[in-house]
């Protein structure tokens, strides 16, 4: 493949992903990565900064998307309603690219330092939502409880999701549960658990 040829950045992250699957992430090279995509280390650089961001490049997008959504939510919803709709929209993106969030999950699931870069996104969604529910009206401490309860279910519904991969086989799709329905189960365990049932 030439270095003229189009999608750049999809191709270093297939071949980032594929290196960190098959190597591993720490003995996996910037230059590997850019070799295995046919391009240059100049080229990686001017799309991430590392080859830690490869993963988290999408997170800007995913908080946009979080964000928006809790902004357009209508104007009467309780603060839990706008987080639960934003998760189910970021569930609806991420259910698309299920093999890709399979194969970066587990390449994060691998390493400690990527699970604490992971840990450390999942703050920065957590501070987006509270800050988008703030806009909205909603006092200080319940858009901090709100957005946090919500990052709490996402990461329950996700670990929940990429499990099911695991144990059924990215090949047998048929039957499983997408990451809207685990998102709405999580949900209601978070309100059983918060009536006291």
């Amino acid at each position: 493949m030439g270095r003229w040829e189009p999608n750049a950045r999809g191709r270093l992250e297939q071949a980032a992903l594929d290196l960190y699957l098959e190597r591993g992430f720490e003995r996996t090279s910037v230059a590997e990565i850019a070799e295995r995509a046919g391009l240059t280390e100049r080229t990686f650089f001017r799309h991430y900064a590392d080859k830690r961001e490869v993963l988290f490049a999408g997170s800007s997008a995913l908080q946009e998307l979080l964000v928006g959504t809790v902004a357009r939510a209508p104007e009467p919803a309780p603060p839990m309603e706008a987080v639960a709709a934003a998760l189910r929209a970021a569930a609806a993106v991420l259910q698309e690219r299920q093999e890709h969030a399979h194969r970066r999950q587990a390449v994060i699931a691998a390493n400690v330092e990527l699970q604490e870069r992971e840990l450390i996104k999942l703050a920065s969604l957590s501070a987006a939502l509270a800050e988008a529910l703030r806009r909205r009206g909603v006092d200080d401490d319940s858009a901090s409880l709100a957005a946090e309860a919500g990052i709490a279910v996402f990461k329950i519904a996700f670990r929940r999701w990429t499990e099911q991969a695991e144990q059924t086989g990215q090949a047998d799709q048929a039957g499983q549960k997408d990451l809207s329905q685990f998102i709405g189960e999580s949900f209601a365990g978070l309100k059983a658990v918060t009536a006291g049932t």
